[in-house]
């Protein structure tokens, strides 16, 4: 079952994402999440979690200025242990109905070139590569490209093919 986040969620989630953050390639991010951070992101209301707390979906703005309102950038985090279940997908399916509710054009994925899963997950999802930022992250002693992927959320609005 996935529901709406709550502050009594911000452990675990907070947990799930440093584990990502400094034990992987997923995320070029190397600062670990702070409870209060958390506590402000599911505030937001854009938070979804699956009750078991193995996974967690959200959006924020994609760049500030008021220019970018109706675009998004998410992050997708599920436990290693259910990993490929079909939960990713579950949340993102509901992350995506909820951006569109909210009046969301378009979403966007940063995904880690070393995240080849990530891709295909995606790209399954409806989103396309836009574009791939070469060696603009630095983890683990390696650079890693930034791959750019996006869904229009509302695709009779889009002059970009989201199937």
């Amino acid at each position: 079952m996935i529901r709406q986040a709550t502050a009594r969620d911000a452990v675990w989630i907070m947990d799930l994402w440093n584990g990502v953050i400094a034990d992987t390639l997923i995320t070029f991010t190397t600062t670990p999440k702070t409870h209060n951070e958390i506590i402000a992101k599911i505030e937001t209301g854009t938070v979804l979690v699956a009750t078991n707390q193995r996974g967690f979906a959200t959006y924020g703005p994609f760049r500030a200025g008021p220019g970018y309102a109706a675009t998004v950038e998410h992050s997708v985090m599920i436990a290693p242990g259910v990993r490929g279940t079909g939960l990713g997908r579950a949340l993102m399916t509901l992350l995506i109905q909820h951006a569109r509710e909210h009046r969301k054009h378009v979403m966007v994925a940063g995904v880690s070139s070393a995240n080849h899963t990530a891709v295909k997950f995606h790209s399954a999802l409806g989103f396309v590569e836009v574009g791939r930022m070469p060696q603009v992250a630095h983890k683990f002693d390696q650079w890693l490209d930034l791959i750019l992927m996006q869904r229009m959320l509302n695709p009779s609005d889009s002059c970009i093919d989201a199937s």
